[in-house]
């Protein structure tokens, strides 16, 4: 009798032990199961978490362009990291104390990378990066800075300038046209330059007129559209019929006097016509592109991915980090002969100035 009750439940024993082992396998095959061959549902891999820190430059998120196109950068990364974000703006006439303040908050927070969106905070940076060696900095628009842990993004803008300006010089009716800079630095001569060959590359013979709304350190001219419509007004009274911005958020002052004056603006950074309201449509004739939101969203996948590298990306026209837009149909007699401009200055055969 103690045999065949021993016998039973050595059974019974084998008997769970075997329906374990099954269940166990099961459950290990849903959990490997790609979805492919075997038929099985998969399971989608958790996003990585990045804590992100941004620091504006003047006029932040909802300039119609430099800053806005970052922000873009940033929901751009969203799309395949899991992020947390922190994003700070700089006011008008702060010191560069307040720039570094702001770039030390978001570093004892935790923030890393950190983006600083202009060249503004250059100074700033320098000063703060040394204190936090294991934070990754980028910054948008300077490459002077040799930290170990600060790379710079960089742009041709004389480039894209160089190809509105031969936009520019085809659409003008009167061969004169504007320049107005939202403040006179290194950086906006830039596209001063680039824009001037462009013009001249086609018609020699045709004026420019240059303007700034402020002078270096005070950079309100980026964020000032009443003088910049100011001296839009000018320059078209002065026989402009046609004027590029390279002046942030003070850029819809000029789209403001190209629609009363019915003349025709250039924007920059952005597609400034997608942004701009229907009155204004019309008479946005291109934009000079600059790659700032692929910039930031590179910068933000790269560190995430372990490939950080110090020192400076340069985004040009052969990179496809700068360019022109096309959305307004009003631009497309004139896109064969940009296009054969843009050509030659990505072979080498055309090399665009830096500097007025």
């Amino acid at each position: 009798m103690m045999n065949l009750r021993s016998k039973r439940t050595r059974i019974a024993v084998a008997g769970l032990a075997v329906l374990a082992m099954t269940l166990s396998a099961c459950s290990s095959s849903k959990n490997n199961s790609s979805g492919g061959g075997g038929g099985g549902t998969g399971s989608t891999p958790a996003k990585k978490t990045v804590k992100v820190g941004l620091a504006y430059d003047v006029g932040g998120r909802g300039d119609k362009s430099f800053n806005d196109l970052a922000a873009a950068g940033l929901e751009k990364a969203k799309a395949d990291l899991n992020i947390q974000t922190k994003e700070l703006s700089a006011v008008q006439g702060e010191s560069d104390q307040q720039k570094a303040d702001r770039l030390t908050l978001l570093a004892t927070a935790g923030y890393n990378p950190i983006v600083a969106i202009g060249f503004a905070y250059a100074g700033s940076l320098a000063k703060v990066a040394p204190k936090f060696p294991n934070i990754h900095f980028g910054i948008i628009d300077d490459n002077s800075s040799k930290l170990p842990n600060v790379e710079g993004l960089v742009f041709a803008e004389n480039e894209s300038s160089f190809l509105v300006g031969v936009a520019a010089a085809q659409a003008t009716k009167k061969k004169n046209v504007g320049f107005i800079g939202g403040v006179q630095t290194p950086l906006i001569q830039k596209f001063q330059a680039g824009y001037a060959a462009g013009v001249k590359a086609v018609d020699p013979s045709i004026k420019v007129q240059v303007a700034y709304i402020s002078q270096a350190p005070d950079f309100s001219g980026f964020n000032d559209p009443a003088k910049a419509k100011v001296i839009a007004e000018g320059m078209y009274d002065g026989g402009a019929d046609v004027v590029y911005h390279a002046a942030g958020g003070s850029g819809s002052g000029l789209f403001q006097a190209a629609a009363a004056k019915k003349a025709l603006a250039i924007g920059v950074d952005s597609d400034q016509y997608q942004t701009a309201t229907a009155d204004q449509k019309p008479y946005i004739l291109t934009s000079a592109l600059k790659g700032v939101d692929t910039a930031v969203d590179n910068f933000i996948k790269d560190d995430a991915a372990g490939k950080f590298k110090a020192g400076s990306v340069r985004f040009d026209l052969k990179a496809g980090g700068v360019g022109y837009a096309t959305s307004n149909p009003i631009i497309d007699p004139y896109k064969a002969k940009i296009e054969d401009f843009k050509a030659k200055i990505i072979a080498g055969t055309i090399t665009v100035p830096t500097t007025p």
